[in-house]
């Protein structure tokens, strides 16, 4: 019995992607559908879905396309999970090692960076809730009317 297919909707639901970026996706190669319908709809796998989902994740970390293909490329040539080292090229194996390896720093890095803007942005949000908590009391209003909550 076959794979399950989805149409681009429910991989767009999935995936938390618009249709247009899914479409863009395929045009620059980054996925592409197991086929179509008969009546034309683009029909996607899982592993399609799994594809675009990590796609999802790297964007916030600012990688650009180029890196997308290049990490997706690497993944797509290293064995399956648990699967056996291949060993017909040792030396290519370990240059996609080398490079998952890269990948795996660069994120490492770019979340550390996410959070300290992340620390600053709070920072400056509570200090916000504090001049809002300040001008309230002066007018003798309880701070917390009419203020979001604040932030942890």
């Amino acid at each position: 019995m076959g794979e399950r297919l989805m149409q681009i909707g429910e991989v767009s639901e999935r995936t938390g992607l618009s249709l247009r970026t899914i479409r863009h996706y395929e045009e620059v190669g980054v996925v592409a559908p197991t086929g179509r319908s008969l009546g034309g709809f683009r029909l996607y796998t899982e592993a399609e879905v799994r594809r675009l989902a990590l796609v999802r994740r790297m964007r916030p970390l600012g990688f650009c396309l180029e890196d997308v293909r290049a990490l997706l490329t690497v993944l797509d040539q290293l064995p399956e999970r648990g699967g056996p080292m291949p060993e017909t090229d040792e030396q290519a194996y370990e240059e996609l090692v080398t490079r998952l390896r890269r990948y795996w720093v660069q994120a490492n890095e770019r979340c550390e960076d996410l959070r300290r803007e992340l620390g600053a942005a709070e920072d400056f949000a509570r200090s916000l809730h504090g001049h809002l908590a300040h001008v309230l009391e002066a007018q003798g209003a309880p701070a917390a009317q009419g203020a979001p909550k604040a932030v942890r």
